[in-house]
């Protein structure tokens, strides 16, 4: 684990064919996983509450992600938003989401969690 989090790298923990049908469980700071569907960077979505992660899949299958963030709407948040922008040019090439009907305060201590463990580049830093 603690080679996994210095690396800031992380492993799907299954493989499927078609999108969505891959998943990984992101560990937070607290040691809780959240499990993700991945899916393509161009991927459109229904206008459900998630968090998200935009990360990057390495030739040897590790993800890496640069910015992590949590919506309402994940249809209208994706839509022209810059962090896309800033993740694309650092590389991703996935997304990966956590559909969350628990509520934005689930959402958000989620998003704090996982961005306290990553550490991701496009986020601002955070301290505990």
């Amino acid at each position: 684990m603690v080679k996994k989090l210095l690396s800031r790298r992380h492993k799907a923990e299954s493989a499927g064919s078609a999108e969505g049908d891959f998943h990984i469980n992101w560990p937070g700071k607290s040691g809780k996983e959240y499990k993700y569907e991945i899916y393509p960077i161009d991927a459109s979505f229904n206008p459900e509450p998630a968090n998200y992660i935009y990360a990057k899949q390495s030739e040897d299958g590790s993800w890496t992600p640069l910015y992590i963030a949590q919506t309402r709407d994940l249809r209208q948040r994706l839509e022209g938003f810059e962090k896309q922008t800033l993740a694309i040019h650092n590389g991703a090439t996935h997304i990966h989401v956590h559909i969350s009907n628990e509520g934005q305060a689930a959402r958000c201590s989620e998003e704090r969690d996982l961005i306290l463990c990553w550490q991701p580049v496009c986020n601002d830093r955070l301290e505990s």
